[in-house]
């Protein structure tokens, strides 16, 4: 009985790749986009008013507690009975960034704890307002000492996008897929994706490790 087929695998691996460009830009973007979004929410969050820190604190808790692929459906199927139909790239762009952002906030959150008090003590000794303060003092640190673990977010988006396929965009484990169906020989199409995934992480680990000697992190 066969168990994996290696001529399959290298046959299908250029086929499978071309969903490379997908992967890799949901991963991305959604991550960049859900920094941008989870250092606006760290900010929020420390505002004086209770019903803006209230709503915040209620759209993390919601999208950590809510799964992706819920979120993608609701996305994807949910909002045509709406009278709206977005494509499939752009909800899981959505889905992947909203849900991440939620994740990055609670980095930032405790990153900017994390600085120490008396950077606010001695800048505001100074004169200076709390927004400079926060844009030009504690950013800048809470920036550093929030790379080692946005690093695990970007690593979980690189796996997690995977579930796009859930709602058809065209990614290397949609391929995967297709092809398997089409070839009546799903393991040795998974074991393939499984490696180009576990290579994708791999690398982005070696980034991460230059970036933190660069920064001195560790």
């Amino acid at each position: 009985m066969r168990f994996i087929d290696f001529h399959l695998m290298i046959q299908s691996l250029g086929f499978v790749l071309k969903g490379l460009p997908y992967t890799l830009g949901i991963s991305l973007l959604s991550f960049m986009t859900a920094t941008v979004i989870g250092i606006l929410l760290a900010v929020l969050r420390r505002s004086t008013s209770k019903l803006l820190v209230k709503l915040v604190k209620a759209y993390i808790s919601m999208m950590r507690g809510i799964p992706m692929i819920v979120v993608l459906f609701m996305l994807y199927f949910g909002l045509p009975y709406f009278d709206v139909q977005l494509p499939a790239l752009l909800c899981a762009y959505i889905g992947f960034s909203l849900v991440s952002a939620a994740y990055i906030s609670e980095i930032f959150r405790s990153s900017i704890d994390a600085v120490d008090s008396g950077q606010w003590e001695a800048a505001r000794a100074l004169g200076l307002p709390n927004r400079k303060i926060l844009r030009h003092i504690i950013l800048p640190q809470a920036i550093r000492i929030a790379v080692p673990p946005l690093g695990n977010v970007i690593l979980d988006l690189i796996k997690s996008s995977s579930l796009a396929a859930m709602i058809t965009v065209p990614d290397i484990f949609q391929n995967a897929k297709i092809v398997g169906g089409r070839e009546w020989d799903y393991m040795s199409m998974y074991i393939l994706v499984a490696f180009i995934y576990w290579l994708l992480c791999f690398l982005f680990e070696k980034c991460q490790n230059r970036l933190e000697i660069y920064l001195k992190l560790v």
